[in-house]
């Protein structure tokens, strides 16, 4: 009987440790950000630096990865992190000294000119953590196949999802909450002290050559490489609507999260504790999702699966978007949750199994430009929506609109979707990807 293995689990720990450091940086960025300016755009703007290395880096990680042994650029970019929020911390100490009293984020007294360099500070450790989480992120999920047999994907990946998702929004936010009501930086010591642990657990995974293993070919240059990775992608019609589809939902989401710090402070009116609790809706859902996605893949389909959160997506949304009560708002997280986890296992899954390794780290650098890169275009939109709402309605509205109109988004590709995700072509992608290795030792 085949199992996991020890380099799974070292692998799984390691992420475990670097969400919850995440988790507690959901709470911890945003809140003092919102100390610091009441300005939506200014406030979208940290989620913007963040999610921008995705729009324009992506497609050179893929190359990276695949060029470069995968374990060791994993540890290289998890110190990174250690050292720029490290860095966020002293800067906290620094310039933040005369902010307000932690946990009171309505108003700020520290002086323009601190204010200033404080969310320069923000912008800019930002954009360079989402350089460094593009590689290490890319690496990690083409690192999997390497350590992990492929009948396996399936379980390793709900189990490192559920794992993540207990982290990143069950333990670390509560956390990141509880943390900063003691002081502004402390989170961010706590957050890089993760990324240090989870560098060494991915330096002790040893006896494997975890780059591309395809078969030796001629180095060619980076860009014949990149379009390599862009054309395989480009030619293969059911990950290429994935990516767009999951796009577009990741935009629209990114809109509502960029001023969502807001939302919660001046329409649910929760302190940053309440804000804590109200995120662990998402790691229940998670870890459900984590537990149960093989099993509704396998009694539903894939294909209806992944249409299902589509709809999933545009009911949480719409609930989201229209009430006041925290407790309906974290109930929805755990539905939209658990639906994200469900298309994430079967879609990267899917994507590890029919993707050749030599390719692995370039294709999957391009779907996740076209998955992730709206991330960043749809949080200056969620940003500039409130506030262009806000100067012809009212602030309450303005906050509810990225909401609303992601919840009629999600509704239009529900419709747009149902002609190609479907369960008889999730299955001949992979059938077709097996002969394909299967090819040459027949001959």
């Amino acid at each position: 009987m085949k199992t996991l293995g020890i380099d799974y689990w070292k692998l799984w720990t390691a992420s475990v440790v670097s969400n919850l450091g995440d988790g507690i940086s959901t709470v911890a960025y945003p809140w003092l950000a919102s100390a610091v300016t009441r300005d939506p755009i200014q406030i979208a703007g940290i989620a913007v630096a963040t999610r921008l290395p995705w729009l324009i880096f992506t497609l050179p990680a893929g190359v990276i990865t695949d060029r470069v042994d995968r374990r060791k650029l994993i540890v290289a970019m998890d110190a990174t992190r250690t050292l720029i929020t490290v860095g966020v911390a002293l800067s906290v100490i620094g310039l933040g000294s005369d902010l307000i009293a932690p946990g009171d984020s309505m108003a700020a007294t520290t002086s323009p000119e601190h204010a200033t360099l404080l969310l320069f500070v923000l912008y800019a450790s930002a954009l360079m953590f989402g350089f460094a989480e593009v590689l290490r992120d890319n690496a990690a999920q083409t690192i999997l196949p390497s350590i992990v047999d492929p009948e396996l994907l399936e379980i390793a990946n709900g189990r490192m999802w559920g794992a993540e998702m207990v982290m990143n929004s069950f333990i670390g936010p509560p956390l990141g909450g509880l943390l900063v009501a003691v002081g502004f930086s402390l989170p961010f010591f706590v957050d890089a002290g993760t990324f240090g642990v989870a560098a060494a657990l991915i330096a002790a995974i040893g006896g494997l050559r975890l780059r591309s293993t395809g078969p030796p070919r001629e180095r060619v240059g980076f860009r014949e490489e990149l379009a390599e990775g862009v054309r395989w992608l480009w030619n293969h019609q059911l990950l290429k609507r994935m990516g767009i589809i999951l796009g577009i939902m990741n935009g629209t989401f990114s809109a509502a999260m960029a001023v969502y710090v807001l939302f919660v402070q001046e329409i649910l009116e929760l302190d940053a504790s309440s804000f804590g609790l109200l995120l662990t809706g998402g790691a229940i859902g998670g870890v459900i999702g984590s537990v149960a996605a093989a099993r509704v893949s396998k009694s539903i389909g894939p294909g209806a699966s992944l249409l299902s959160v589509l709809l999933v997506g545009a009911v949480t949304l719409g609930i989201t978007g229209t009430t006041s009560s925290g407790p309906v708002v974290w109930a929805m997280f755990v539905v939209n949750s658990f639906a994200a986890v469900l298309w994430n296992v079967i879609t990267v899954s899917l994507r590890q199994t029919i993707i050749p390794d030599s390719l692995l780290g370039r294709v999957n650098s391009v779907y996740r430009f076209l998955a992730w890169g709206m991330m960043p275009v749809g949080a200056i939109l969620g940003g500039i929506l409130v506030s262009v709402t806000e100067a012809v309605s009212e602030r309450t509205l303005g906050l509810r609109m990225p909401f609303l109109i992601g919840a009629a988004v999600h509704l239009g590709l529900y419709f747009y979707a149902r002609p190609v995700l479907n369960t008889a072509g999730i299955e001949a992608a992979r059938a077709d990807a097996s002969a394909s290795r299967n090819e040459p030792s027949e001959q």
